[in-house]
């Protein structure tokens, strides 16, 4: 790449239709989770015991990438982390995770389901913007004409995981149910697919009921009408259309960070807005050695200086575009000056730069 013109990256696909339910966002998203959710699971696995060396082998958690709200992690990673919590923390761990989890911790998708006129409208509204915080295989279902009952499907195939996760999502909803109407509602039923563990004692604490149903046909939790039908003390009209339009650009825009050399570019592009787009700064963001970092670049095809020249050029072409003068773009880019911007520009195209 170096000593000719620098060819663009492959764009990456950009939602330019369909409607707010993610219609038109196609594959892209469906095989992937929220950074949100991510980091919760992080934290609740390394709580839970899980190493250090484990979570730095899955893919996406380093913390240069979950920084970002609009990155978006392999399902499969969230799953890894689910296992190590499974297998780390058996008894209860879904509970625990829900527990960790104050309102806000998945941002968006919080305020989706507990900012409408009632519970049943905040869960109906926000229900086709789903993928904003997990997989399309992830199912998510709403039925019921009085009483609300919710339902989920998990993707995990081993059923100890399974359990955990179905745990884990029954009680993030009655906490979601018992901050929007700011009273401690009680279900009136949870069902669980898996066998019911040794003791229901803690299950029973964290639901506020005996009424757990165990090898049953679904994963469900289902609230009274006087509960999913009330009016939510918080609800604010306005707030709720500006949460799913936001919503809806968080989707249209999201990016799949699906393997390492996208979390590099990401920590690349960090390195360039801090002014210091070093070899030793970027491996150290990820952890790593220059050595190794200079290694998994060349498995990928590619080095540290193409990597570098690509990034600069694509955001060169942008500035320019957008009106900004050589000492500005310079800057931007961390060049030491104009002269060396404009022989990079050159080297890049065979042309200086027109501003």
């Amino acid at each position: 790449m170096s000593g000719g013109a620098v060819s663009s990256r492959a764009a990456q696909p950009v939602l330019t239709e369909g409607t707010a339910d993610g219609q038109g966002i196609g594959s892209r998203l469906d095989g992937t989770v929220s950074t949100h959710l991510v980091r919760l699971l992080v934290q609740a696995a390394r709580q839970a015991g899980a190493a250090e060396d484990q979570l730095t082998r899955i893919p996406g958690t380093d913390e240069v990438v979950l920084r970002g709200e609009l990155n978006r992690i392999p399902m499969s990673s969230l799953l890894r982390l689910w296992e190590l919590i499974a297998h780390a923390r058996p008894a209860g761990a879904g509970a625990a995770v829900a527990a960790a989890a104050p309102l806000g911790t998945l941002n968006t998708w919080d305020y989706l389901v507990t900012g409408g006129a009632t519970l049943t409208d905040s869960l109906r509204a926000a229900q086709p913007y789903h993928r904003l915080v997990t997989a399309a295989t992830e199912g998510f279902d709403l039925s019921g004409e009085g009483d609300l009952t919710i339902g989920y499907r998990t993707s995990a195939g081993d059923p100890a995981v399974a359990s955990v996760v179905n745990e884990y999502v029954m009680a993030y909803y009655l906490r979601r149910a018992r901050e929007a109407t700011g009273r401690p509602v009680v279900p009136t039923r949870v069902s669980f697919g898996h066998s019911a563990p040794p003791d229901r004692a803690d299950l029973v604490a964290v639901f506020g009921t005996d009424n757990i149903e165990f090898d049953a046909a679904s994963d469900s939790i289902t609230f009274h009408a006087d509960d999913a039908n009330a009016p939510l003390p918080r609800a604010d009209p306005m707030l709720a259309d500006l949460m799913r339009s936001h919503a809806g650009l968080v989707l249209s825009s999201s990016r799949t960070i699906a393997d390492p050399l996208d979390t590099f570019r990401i920590a690349l592009a960090d390195a360039i807005d801090a002014a210091d787009p070093t070899l030793a700064r970027v491996a150290k963001t990820l952890a790593m050695s220059q050595r190794t970092l200079q290694r998994h670049l060349a498995e990928h095809g590619t080095t540290w200086r193409d990597e570098l020249d690509l990034l600069r050029y694509e955001r060169a072409r942008t500035l320019l575009d957008q009106g900004l003068t050589k000492s500005v773009i310079a800057q931007r880019l961390a060049f030491t000056d104009d002269r060396a911007l404009r022989k990079a520009f050159h080297r890049w195209t065979g042309a200086t730069p027109a501003v």
